[in-house]
């Protein structure tokens, strides 16, 4: 088990905290990475791979493991292994109540009007608008809450003050 802390800073970094201890199977995997270096393949046996690789998506981009390259055995070809970073929590953050209600809200919702937000968002980016002021003034919502929708989206992430569209592979 790791002895890092992970802090807080932004209350936009709760989202795939809360993701991941929201679906049994993302804690699932979690735990089994606090414990060793394990595997895509190896963490198939616990969940199914789609399962996985979103799980995987998640906590990467909330930095919460990290990877390296298990050497493989004669004539086999390399595999990217995972590990959990952090075993402890701390947040020093302040935020408005209606901040903090969006991220709570996009974390464990299953609300359908999240998905239509994130196909308009996911198009606005294709189209040449990054800026999250932007994208957040013309749908009338804070910034913080695009960006609470990056954390949760596997194929949108933030960086700087844009937002951008991530490669479906590793």
């Amino acid at each position: 088990m790791t002895g890092h802390i992970k802090i807080l800073n932004d209350p936009v970094e709760l989202v795939p905290l809360l993701i991941t201890f929201n679906n049994a199977d993302y804690k699932k995997i979690y735990e089994l990475l606090n414990k060793a270096w394990l595997t895509e393949e190896d963490l198939a046996t616990y969940a199914g791979p789609s399962t996985v690789t979103e799980c995987l998506s998640i906590l990467k981009k909330g930095n919460l493991i990290e990877e390296q390259w298990r050497m493989p055995k004669p004539g086999e070809k390399p595999t990217k292994e995972y590990r959990a970073t952090y075993s402890k929590f701390r947040a020093s953050f302040q935020c408005s109540m209606g901040d903090i209600g969006d991220l709570l809200h996009i974390a464990v919702s299953n609300d359908e009007g999240l998905r239509t937000i994130v196909d308009s968002v996911e198009q606005e980016i294709v189209a040449g608008t990054t800026s999250i002021g932007d994208i957040s003034r013309k749908y009338g919502v804070s910034p913080t809450f695009i960006k609470g929708l990056a954390k949760r989206i596997p194929g949108l992430d933030v960086k700087g003050q844009g937002m951008v569209l991530l490669d479906r592979l590793h």
